[in-house]
């Protein structure tokens, strides 16, 4: 599944709002340097799914706050 992600870094608060089945707006607190928001997103996405982080990735748009997110769920 490739996911549609709109991030806000060094937001307040880390949250994720879901706009429908694959497009999100993820803020998180993390910079936008050095791939700190980038490992945010992964995380606070693998928790919200109940996934491994492993099994998600960014594809697209490492640089840019619009990024698609390949999530592999396996089953």
């Amino acid at each position: 599944m490739i996911l549609t992600v709109y991030v806000k870094p060094g937001a307040r608060k880390n949250s994720i709002e879901w706009i429908d089945e694959d497009t999100i707006k993820i803020s998180v607190t993390a910079p936008p340097e050095k791939g700190k928001a980038n490992h945010a997103v992964i995380k606070l996405l693998a928790e919200d799914l109940n996934l491994p982080k492993s099994q998600i990735e960014i594809v697209r748009g490492l640089t840019t706050k619009i990024k698609h997110v390949k999530v592999r769920i396996n089953g």
